[in-house]
């Protein structure tokens, strides 16, 4: 008894004296979450795979937030809804993803552009919290359980969406899936333009047809010259410059008409600023230049026969180099070059000879993806997948 009591008279000097006694650490509150980026990048653009463990209470759906320090801009996103506001990014989980337990991790990635500096963001939230885990007053706990949020019945599906930006992407290019588009309307880095006057033509975000993913941009085209409509991108052009590589896949349900329709319009800052077209007549595909209106292949039965019809009911790659610096083209539908497509600075009667008519050198500013009729025709396409790099991505 006698030690005991010295003991404890002896722990109450000590305190008295000012000096250090084992104690317990003050509670402090867990990270809300942890965050692994691992960033692939080049000379003006990048992808980061990012997995965010929850670090609270399960949650049934969950947002990772960060800011951006330099001019990084996000392209398209996957496994995530990515969005971007100024320098604020917000990644929100998708359907098969969003139920996290405690200390349950998920992953997401994305693309985008950047100069300068691309650094990892120094803070990210979670559900609208803090990740650096700052000391908070703890409370009591409650004397009866909390409601807890049900958790969804249905079950995630067994296979996810694909893991990469888009198909056949390669490192150097910028792609877009359309996957981080969260309205109906395009928007983001997409802009609808009806040229010259608007009608029926619609676009519109759909998530009813994909080719890959979940997201595809699907283009109403009405017959008759005022219902042009087309989705734009001032951005995924790049530095990719002087030699472009479009590729883009597309489904479309009714046959090319034997009148001029555009599908795709590339601004031409070189050409006054008219576009380069790419779409059909006489039920071929074809290019035409808005400036003298030229046509690859020439219109004539001959040329006409030596480009490709564009199939129906079916997704169908499509991918076309335009070369600035010698003013050459190739295309190729499914991975094979399209000979009537072919302008190799050479003139071929029946091909390229109208082409060559004059030097052209083209510097293209913008993408347009939709449907321009000149007289009869109409179609539903579907737009997914697309690509712009200076080599091939092919299909």
């Amino acid at each position: 008894m006698r030690r005991r009591m010295y003991a404890v008279a002896g722990a109450a000097a000590l305190v008295a004296a000012g000096l250090a006694v084992a104690v317990a650490p003050p509670a402090s509150a867990a990270a809300a979450c942890t965050v692994e980026w691992t960033a692939n990048q080049w000379s003006n653009g990048f992808t980061a795979e990012v997995q965010v463990t929850n670090g609270g209470a399960a949650v049934t759906s969950w947002t990772l937030g960060w800011t951006f320090a330099g001019d990084q801009r996000v392209t398209n996103g996957w496994n995530a809804t990515v969005t971007q506001t100024g320098n604020a990014v917000t990644a929100a989980s998708v359907g098969w993803n969003g139920s996290l337990a405690t200390g349950a991790s998920a992953r997401f990635g994305f693309q985008g552009t950047y100069s300068g500096t691309n650094a990892k963001p120094a803070e990210f939230s979670f559900n609208g919290v803090s990740c650096s885990g700052s000391p908070t007053t703890p409370t009591p706990a409650p004397t009866t359980p909390a409601p807890t949020t049900p958790v969804p019945t249905t079950p995630p599906p067994s296979t996810p969406p694909p893991t990469t930006p888009s198909p056949g992407c390669v490192p150097t290019a910028i792609c877009d899936g359309f996957e981080n588009q969260a309205g109906t309307v395009p928007a983001g880095n997409w802009t609808v333009a009806t040229p010259d006057c608007s009608g029926a033509g619609a676009a519109v975000i759909d998530r009813t047809v994909a080719r890959s993913g979940s997201v595809s941009l699907r283009i109403d085209g009405a017959a008759g010259y005022c219902n042009h409509v087309f989705a734009g991108n001032t951005q995924i052009l790049g530095t990719a410059g002087p030699v472009w590589y479009v590729r883009y896949w597309v489904r479309h349900t009714t046959a090319l008409p034997a009148s001029h329709i555009t599908t795709v319009a590339m601004r031409d800052a070189a050409d006054g600023n008219k576009d380069l077209r790419f779409g059909g007549q006489n039920g071929a595909l074809q290019f035409n230049r808005a400036s003298d209106d030229a046509t690859l292949p020439e219109q004539s039965p001959a040329g006409v026969a030596q480009s490709k019809p564009l199939p129906t009911g079916s997704w169908n790659c499509v991918e076309f180099k335009v070369d600035g610096s010698n003013g050459t083209m190739e295309t190729w539908l499914n991975n094979t070059s399209v000979p009537g497509l072919l302008n190799d600075g050479v003139a071929t009667h029946d091909i390229d000879g109208q082409w060559l008519n004059r030097t052209w050198r083209p510097a293209l500013t913008d993408l347009r993806l939709g449907w321009e009729s000149y007289g009869e025709g109409s179609d539903t396409l579907w737009y997914d997948d697309v690509a712009v790099g200076s080599q091939r991505n092919g299909c």
